[in-house]
């Protein structure tokens, strides 16, 4: 999982960077575990953008994922570590003892022929899959339930963990990667360790080709529209904003306005997320 520095024979190459791709062991995917993936270049049933800057890119095929973990007191042995080019986390391939074959997220120290498994009881090591409860605290997660059964959605990116800080009655305070300090019911199941790939952020792509690889088109900046196309559009030369604050194409406050209302997860962040120094 090492950094590989391309050298500068053009100027986009110049502190370009790249995976070296040695931890995988794989490189065609398991063929019942992949399925095609349509895309829709941001748009939505009806036709409407509904996410800018999207569209074209390679052609990609989903790896099924399992999140779940429900094969509960069946061991499995690690097969593979495998390439997944729509998210930054490596897969492992695992080998049930039923002759079952599923993909999971793999964690940093997860080799070829280890064991893991996922039941209430199971041992504290990477790549294990066990109720908050029965896990000690200090100890580091990912791939952490938010409810009961319905799989894995908290800390699935390369590289990050969040951290079980304490257990008091039916929840337990998880420590997130962004600071902030969460309830989580003890009965929800977590992986053990931290997510693989620890060198994804320190990657520089050096050109916009390998931008539209990846299916992203590129962003007109405000200043340079005009004031019927942006707030930030006119006027002569660069010129600021000239409002109070940053707006988006629809005269919307953006860029740090706070846009999150759920109430009904506010009464289980202990917490909020640190703040960003200036």
């Amino acid at each position: 999982m090492a950094v590989k520095k391309y050298k500068p024979t053009t100027p986009s190459r110049r502190g370009m960077t790249g995976h070296t791709f040695e931890e995988i062991t794989k490189s065609r995917p398991e063929r019942a575990l992949v399925t095609v993936r349509k895309k829709h270049a941001g748009r939505n049933a009806y036709g409407r953008i509904t996410i800018r800057h999207r569209g074209g890119g390679s052609r990609q095929k989903v790896r099924l994922v399992d999140f779940k973990r429900e094969k509960h007191g069946v061991p499995a042995r690690v097969a593979a570590i495998e390439y997944d080019p729509i998210r930054s986390a490596r897969l492992a391939l695992l080998h049930y003892a039923d002759g079952e074959k599923r993909y999971i997220i793999a964690p940093l120290g997860l080799g070829i022929g280890d064991q893991v498994e996922s039941s209430p009881n199971a041992d504290v090591r990477p790549g294990n899959n066990l109720q908050i409860g029965n896990i000690p605290p200090g100890t580091l997660l990912h791939n952490i339930e938010m409810h009961e059964g319905r799989g894995g959605q908290l800390v699935r990116t390369a590289g990050s963990s969040a951290q079980l800080m304490a257990k008091e009655g039916d929840h337990a305070q998880i420590r997130m990667p962004s600071g902030e300090v969460r309830l989580i019911r003890q009965t929800c199941y977590a992986t053990i360790g931290q997510i693989g790939n620890v060198d994804h952020s320190n990657i520089k792509l050096g050109k916009a080709g390998r931008k539209r690889n990846m299916g992203i088109r590129p962003t007109v900046r405000g200043t340079a529209m005009s004031p019927r196309d942006h707030p930030h559009g006119g006027g002569e030369g660069r010129t600021p904003t000239g409002m109070p604050g940053p707006k988006s194409p629809w005269g919307k406050p953006t860029r740090g306005k706070k846009t999150r209302n759920n109430k009904r997860s506010d009464q289980y962040i202990v917490r909020r997320r640190t703040t960003k120094r200036k």
